[in-house]
């Protein structure tokens, strides 16, 4: 789903919302999970899952064309751990593909 999908599905579901408010809840919502993560906050939604921020330390790689050592430096990168509910509805929902085996 997108974030239009979403202003739209959020439009259609709560008639007293025009395009616009939808579109403006969605934003504020967005903004304020964005500004708690920056300021290195967690988030959890009950049902839903939690959003984190881990550092990534800086580490030794190779340039894949070339083969040669590069230095990677460390950052801060975003994580979500889905929660419980969602991992048992997800699961529920779907039906595991049909096994393959190679040739």
């Amino acid at each position: 789903m997108t974030r239009s999908e979403l202003v739209s599905r959020l439009a259609q579901r709560f008639p007293q919302f025009v395009q616009k408010d939808a579109e403006t809840a969605v934003t504020e919502i967005l903004g304020a999970m964005h500004g708690a993560l920056v300021h290195g906050d967690r988030i959890e939604i009950r049902g839903f899952g939690s959003f984190a921020v881990n550092y990534r330390p800086s580490r030794q790689a190779r340039n894949p064309k070339t083969g040669e050592p590069v230095t990677v430096a460390g950052k801060r990168v975003p994580h979500f751990k889905a929660g419980k509910e969602l991992r048992e509805r997800v699961f529920k929902s779907t039906t595991p593909p049909p096994l393959r085996f190679a040739a």
